[in-house]
């Protein structure tokens, strides 16, 4: 057998010393760790895929604009728990221009990044309906999630969407809602980590049973317009952004400024809700809020116990970003093009070496080359394949983390150099090489 780059004790007394038990388990936190250890004890180079972290710069509309608001003061004084009007205007008009729905600007309000979006917003909807105590995930999906409902004590279930999607979906999703205990629906589109994307019939499933059975949906948009499939880079123009808004009144929007801008340092995103939901008055969270309905309660109460308000200059920075995609002066998705040409040669490399994409399909139509995508390899298990690559220098997370069903791992594109092609190329030409011999 060839020898592998890192010798296996390093890995191994490594992955004992942090207590990981079970390294399908382990957490994206740990698998860096594990690597960044490795790296150093080695003196090898890793090949970095297990954390979603903007590969490329800022962009500079963003920077120019909070360096401005920074100047003329902002910083001394308290953001708006609302958010700053400027920031309202051209969330409700980018929503317009790239999704294709009406959404007030009231209704649209800034916050410390998706994260603290779904917090508030999990707080807010499990307190709706005191028979509603349970979110359902639509997985495979973001860990962290289910990691906050933990926090707050909310209880949650997930099903894997991988044998469920088309028609079958519908009758998957009603066997959940109909027990009556469901508050509200999760998924993220495109998905983090398969990268599939639910289309606009499967949407509408979700939309119209959400409005049946009284459930609110969170629409994850963390890699929007993503899809690169489509051209959804021109503003007020058809193909839009895939979203249940559509097809129900129930519905929140999770748009971050981390992916789509490469603004993730500033912890800055827009939750979004409908108009009707944000006037929406739940008896349950009238009498425990003064007789506040749903949007009010979002902001003034959670929001505000959260943070106070959400970093007031980030604010001037993400309106900036918005208002120039709108007006069509700044290309986000050209600039965010290149995940998925990176996608695209490591999939090659990966394929030709025995793997496979374990997420390949979104319905008859091939899956999406961007931000992330799934490897798996026969035989092996989502715990044995992590752990053996990353004797290889090869880091990345267990789909088992995600709440996927399926044996794989997520691989995301974006820290990945040029140089790094020929290197991964190399080494998983002596993985495949090993893994023969083995068998």
């Amino acid at each position: 057998m060839k020898k592998a780059p890192i010798k296996k004790e390093i890995v191994d007394r490594l992955i004992s010393e942090l207590g990981i038990k079970d390294f399908a388990k382990a957490t994206i936190r740990e698998v860096k760790q594990v690597a960044a250890k490795a790296e150093q004890a080695s003196g090898v180079e890793f090949i970095k895929m297990e954390m979603g972290i903007p590969g490329l710069p800022a962009a500079q509309v963003g920077v120019d604009a909070q360096i401005k608001a920074l100047q003329d003061g902002i910083a001394h004084s308290y953001p708006d728990i609302q958010g700053a009007p400027v920031l309202k205007k051209e969330a409700s008009r980018f929503v317009k221009a790239f999704i294709g729905v009406d959404v007030a600007p009231e209704g649209c309000v800034p916050v410390s990044g998706s994260m603290q979006g779904t917090f508030a917003s999990f707080l807010t909807c499990s307190q709706c309906d005191p028979r509603k105590d349970t979110v359902l995930f639509i997985d495979p999906g973001f860990p962290v999630q289910k990691m906050q409902l933990q926090v707050m004590g909310v209880k949650y279930e997930t099903f894997d969407v991988y044998d469920y999607r088309g028609s079958k979906l519908g009758a998957k999703l009603e066997s959940y809602l109909q027990k009556g205990n469901i508050c509200a629906i999760v998924y993220s589109n495109p998905n983090n980590p398969s990268w599939i994307c639910l289309n606009e019939d499967e949407l509408k499933t979700i939309g119209t049973l959400a409005t049946q059975y009284d459930a609110v949906v969170m629409e994850d948009l963390a890699y929007f317009a993503m899809d690169f499939r489509k051209d959804l880079s021109k503003p007020f123009c058809p193909p839009y952004q895939a979203t249940v808004a559509r097809y129900t009144d129930n519905y929140m929007l999770l748009i971050s400024g981390s992916k789509a801008f490469s603004y993730a340092g500033e912890r800055i995103g827009v939750t979004c809700i409908s108009d009707k939901l944000f006037h929406r008055k739940y008896e349950a969270l009238a009498q425990r809020y003064e007789g506040l309905p749903f949007g009010p309660v979002f902001s003034t109460r959670m929001l505000y116990a959260l943070s106070s308000g959400t970093s007031h200059s980030a604010q001037y920075a993400m309106a900036a970003m918005l208002k120039a995609a709108a007006d069509g002066t700044y290309d986000f998705r050209k600039e965010v093009g290149v995940y998925g040409e990176r996608a695209h040669k490591l999939k090659e490399i990966f394929l030709r070496h025995g793997f496979t994409i374990v997420y390949d399909k979104d319905l008859d139509e091939p899956i999406a080359d961007g931000f992330y995508f799934t490897i798996g390899y026969p035989g092996m298990t989502s715990g044995q394949l992590a752990h053996e690559l990353m004797y290889y220098g090869v880091s990345a997370i267990s789909l088992i983390t995600t709440g996927s069903h399926q044996e794989g791992l997520r691989v995301c594109t974006s820290f990945i150099e040029d140089h790094q092609y020929a290197l991964l190329d190399e080494r998983m030409a002596i993985f495949e090489a090993n893994r023969a011999q083995a068998s």
